[in-house]
This record gives structure tokens, sequence and C-alpha cells, in this order.
């Protein structure tokens, strides 16, 4: 825990480079505290400005602590959040993936539902899914409606898949294309299509 703690910091939070614009909003005017006689001393200027940084510094770093407490707004704190999760740290992904890989596997938390596959696929797809079960063959079918092609996070929701479903459960995609009679009463023009791949236009949504 204390590896994780030291590693995050250095790598995320970076205290030791915050800036003077960012703790700017934070850094209180303590000259006009001081009593009229004082305040235009240049020594007394310059201990309370060194001062002033000091509690901007403070402030700045109270309130992003507090922001590693939610998943929306954590960034050196998301490997915490992980670990607490199981979640394997990949540092080559942005923020906004990793919590979203973080808020699927907080659903996906205790007993597997088709509810909760299908929450967990809408969590990373951003559209709507259908899970299509196939008692038969112990398996299930993950169906993307809500987005045309194939999902850009697909690699992400694969890893957490594998990991909350029974073990026993074999899967696989459906996905949405648009189709030649569906292009044609859209609102593309010849000159719009010319510009696009085949790939483009069957996730083209009107």
């Amino acid at each position: 825990m204390y590896g994780s703690i030291k590693y995050s910091t250095n790598k995320y939070a970076s205290n030791k480079n915050i800036s003077d614009e960012q703790i700017k909003p934070y850094t209180p005017d303590l000259m006009k505290y001081l009593p009229k006689c004082y305040r235009k001393s240049k020594v007394m200027a310059n201990i309370e400005t060194t001062n002033a940084k000091e509690l901007g510094r403070l402030y700045y770093l109270k309130k992003d602590l507090l922001k590693q407490f939610f998943i929306d707004t954590a960034t050196w704190g998301l490997t915490l959040w992980e670990e607490d999760y199981g979640i394997k740290t990949d540092l080559n992904k942005s923020y906004e993936d990793r919590r979203e890989v973080i808020k699927a596997k907080k659903r996906g938390q205790g007993t597997v539902t088709k509810k909760m596959l299908k929450e967990v696929a809408e969590a990373f797809s951003g559209g709507e899914c259908e899970i299509i079960e196939h008692p038969e063959s112990y398996s299930f079918t993950v169906k993307f409606i809500g987005i045309k092609g194939i999902p850009i996070n697909l690699a992400a929701f694969i890893d957490m898949l594998n990991i909350i479903k029974p073990a026993h459960l074999a899967y696989d995609f459906e996905y949405t294309y648009s189709i030649w009679s569906f292009l044609k009463g859209s609102k593309l023009t010849w000159s719009m299509v010319n510009t696009k791949m085949w790939k483009e236009l069957k996730a083209y949504d009107n």
C-alpha cells in the first residue's frame, strides 16, 4: 500500500511541481490583515507573500485530495481505486478510460445478472445494449444497439467481462451497421460519400 501511494503521488499529483498559477485562486492576501504600518514594508511583504503561497499550496492540495475520493474527479488516486477493485493499472490509458473501467467493475460487484451485464456493457459503449442469453450452449451475446460499429473501448470491456462473468459462460458480440438502403435514404450526399471509407459508412449515424 505504501508503494502504491508513493508511486501514484509522484506520477500524477506532482506536488513538487505545483505552479504559482495553479495555487493563485487559493492564495490569500495576508497583507490586508496586518497593521497599516507594516503594509509598506518590503521585508514584511516578502515574508507574507511566501506564507500566502504556502497556504495556497495547502488549500490546493486539500481540494485535490478530496477529488481522489470520487471516481469521476480522481486523477492520481485512480491507482488506489484500481488496487481496491483488483484492476491492473495501465498508465497508457486516459483518466476517462480508467474511470470507465473502475465504474464498470463497481457495478459488477456481487451476483452477475443479465441486468448487470447490460449496465456494464452500456457503461463501456456509451449506448443501449441488449444481452441475449443462449442457455442451451451456456453462452450469451452482447448486442450493441445504441451505437453503430465496434465500440472504441471494446478491449477494456472484454477485460472487464472476463473478470465479472461466470467462468463457464462463453460470449460473443453483435454490432449494428448501416445498410445501403438506409444510406440511400439518409442526408448523405455523393460528395460526402466520396470522402468516407466503407467502414465509416457502415457506422454512419444519420
